[in-house]
């Protein structure tokens, strides 16, 4: 079976023409192995492809950007239970921080319905800021406090 030589590996063996007749067997050896594994991988290669043929997916339209807005997972009551616990917004350079209410939203739909923080909604923001945010927080043990002020009752409203 003739194997083509390329140029780097017909550039190898005239520069083993230079050396000792042991290392010029050598190289001349290796250089015969190595184009038979090349082309038998390749054959795998192709064989394999062909076994499991990559389809791409359909490009779809780019979609305009949601605006964030109040998640309608929080209810007022349950926003103003929660967001003393929360630290206060940063002020200063950088970055714009991101709105707590629709983090805490964020977090929250991940715990429902124990999706992967990558599946989270484009309505959410990136699904890493959210993460970064829970992680500190459970750090801080400010979630599971968060969490006990959303398991409380409602307080019942009296009319008089």
């Amino acid at each position: 079976m003739l194997i083509p030589l390329t140029t780097p590996e017909v550039r190898r063996l005239l520069l083993a023409l230079a050396e000792p007749d042991e290392r010029f067997r050598f190289r001349l050896d290796w250089s015969h192995w190595r184009r038979r594994h090349q082309a038998t991988a390749k054959q795998w290669h192709i064989a394999r492809r062909a076994r499991c043929p990559v389809v791409l997916p359909v490009r779809q339209p780019a979609a305009l950007p949601e605006q964030p807005r109040p998640s309608p997972e929080l209810t007022e009551a349950q926003w103003h239970r929660v967001q003393p616990l929360l630290p206060p917004p940063r002020t200063g350079r950088g970055r714009r921080p991101h709105d707590h209410r629709i983090m805490v939203a964020a977090m929250l739909w991940v715990e429902r319905t124990g999706c992967s923080w990558r599946t989270l909604p484009q309505r959410f923001g990136h699904w890493t800021a959210v993460y970064s945010r829970y992680q500190q927080w459970r750090k801080e043990g400010r979630w599971a406090r968060l969490l006990d002020a959303l398991d409380q009752p409602e307080p019942l409203q009296v009319c008089a």
